[in-house]
């Protein structure tokens, strides 16, 4: 068991549309936490990164591909199609990079990963690298991940002392508190030295250090590199737990790696599980396994209540009650209309107003846009500000307009994908719960949870979450209140 999340599998469950995996065991989270190189070989580590060098590039690649390994976080887009295109896509100098910056809110799988086995993460960032060609990696962390930066040092400073690292250069690079930070684009000019603010073009078009124009005719030139001295650098950017599972595909091999899931949604997935529930924790199950059998691995809620919501984090809409048996595949979830994200589960109980939830979510998004997209700037706020007077018993129809009107045009333009996440979670809202819209409209709630945390999570040990509390003191110019 891990020191501090949950570490656990649910053993019986449901069907999903094929081999589920009854009675698995974790893959990634198993086992007492990793202490040393010499813990992580006799337990087979390198294996995966023998085996890549083994195979070469493509052969390599085609091994992640025959895996059906989807990236673990965000629309879970397939790893060996990603590395592929950087592989193939252009420019004399490849980066890649682990994204371990992770804040989603009810998101700590990356970082119960790191603090299990950072060894495993590595050595599939390695392996990563490798494959696509890198000339140098990086692996991102907020500046507060204490223990798990102490971690990661730890163990590159051992992979270059055994001499695993063949002359790669891998660099551990701290970055700021902000939501951005965890975005592909946002995450490399942080690693450049610069603010979290995405840029237009995605890592494999214009990546790390690169020097090709984004816009304008510019950008129509001829390969980067063979012009002008343009460069794109096609940078590979999945955060640690799709490394790790990688890692694990090279070691096991992709067969093995199917062996549990689904056809589209193969192999473990690591959940975190939050809110009211009575043991928050991190738990590894079989991709297929009902959303139900992870909330209750995780102690379910408290005798007497009953689950009224599930947050997928806040990129995804909103689930009701239900959907519970829901498995946990990406299929599965969109067929609901909604998405597995990160696998980070937020749950509310029937004792939570969802117009609280969605003022304070609405809230978090609107402080963490940067600004660069005036309709995701301007619309957050502008639901936002409707959204409080609804939960202050001040709205009218007329904050039902503007909040319709201004999920239109939100992600106008947008560079990221914040302002998609603002207008999928806030209609989900209201169009799931609209009981608790019309109560506050007509000035009553029959809740008395007021002041509800975001649930960003800075700890989580021994099923006790903790919280950042200075979220709620955040500006939208992310400065904070005294």
């Amino acid at each position: 068991m891990l020191e501090g999340p949950v570490s656990s599998t649910v053993t019986d469950p449901a069907d999903a549309d094929d081999h589920s995996g009854v009675g698995i065991g974790p893959r990634i989270l198993s086992g007492a936490p990793v202490v040393s190189l010499e813990d992580h070989l006799s337990r087979g580590g390198g294996a995966a990164l023998a085996r890549a060098l083994e195979l070469g590039p493509e052969a390599t690649i085609a091994e992640v591909n025959a895996a059906g390994l989807r990236g673990r976080g965000g629309a879970g887009f397939p790893a060996g199609r990603k590395w592929d295109s950087i592989l193939n896509g252009g420019g004399r100098h490849h980066f890649a990079v682990c994204n371990a910056a992770e804040g989603e809110p009810g998101t700590f799988k990356d970082r119960a990963v790191l603090r299990h086995n950072p060894y495993a993460v590595l050595e599939g960032l390695l392996v990563a690298a490798h494959s696509v060609g890198a000339l140098e990696a990086f692996i991102a962390l907020k500046a507060s991940f204490g223990a798990e930066l102490t971690r990661t040092r730890t163990a590159i400073a051992e992979l270059a002392d055994a001499g695993w690292l063949e002359g790669l250069n891998v660099t551990v690079v701290e970055g700021p508190e902000e939501y951005l930070f965890g975005e592909e684009k946002a995450l490399l000019e942080v690693i450049e030295g610069n603010e979290p603010l995405p840029r237009w073009l995605p890592p494999f078009l214009h990546g790390l250090f690169a020097t090709a124009p984004q816009l304008g005719w510019e950008s129509a030139e001829a390969e980067p590199g063979h012009d002008a001295g343009h460069e794109s650098n096609p940078t590979l950017v999945n955060n640690a737990e799709t490394l790790a599972q990688a890692a694990w595909i090279l070691a096991n091999g992709a067969e093995v790696f199917r062996s549990v899931g689904t056809d589209e949604s193969p192999g473990t997935v690591i959940c975190t599980v939050v809110g009211d529930v009575e043991l928050p924790g991190v738990v590894e199950v079989p991709m297929g396994t009902p959303l139900r059998q992870v909330i209750e691995a995780c102690g379910g809620v408290a005798d007497g209540r009953a689950v009224k919501a599930v947050l997928p984090g806040v990129a995804n809409a909103v689930l009701a009650a239900e959907h519970l048996d829901v498995p946990l595949t990406h299929e599965h979830f969109a067929a609901v209309g909604s998405g597995l994200g990160a696998a980070g589960f937020i749950v509310y109980d029937d004792s939570a107003c969802m117009v609280e939830v969605a003022a304070m979510l609405s809230r978090f998004l609107y402080v963490e846009s940067c600004g660069q997209c005036p309709p995701c700037k301007l619309g957050t706020g502008a639901i936002t500000d409707a959204l409080d007077r609804i939960r202050d018993g001040d709205g009218t129809d007329g904050d039902l307009d503007t909040i319709q009107r201004r999920l239109e045009v939100v992600a106008d333009g947008n560079r990221c994908y914040l302002p998609v996440q603002e207008r999928e979670l806030i209609s989900s809202f209201l169009r799931t719960f609209p009981e608790d819209v019309v109560t506050h409209l007509d000035g009553r709630c029959g809740s008395d949870r007021v002041d509800l945390p975001v649930p960003k999570i800075i700890d989580l040990a021994n099923g006790v979450v903790t919280y950042d509390e200075r979220q709620a003191r955040k500006r939208p110019d992310w400065t904070y209140t005294d």
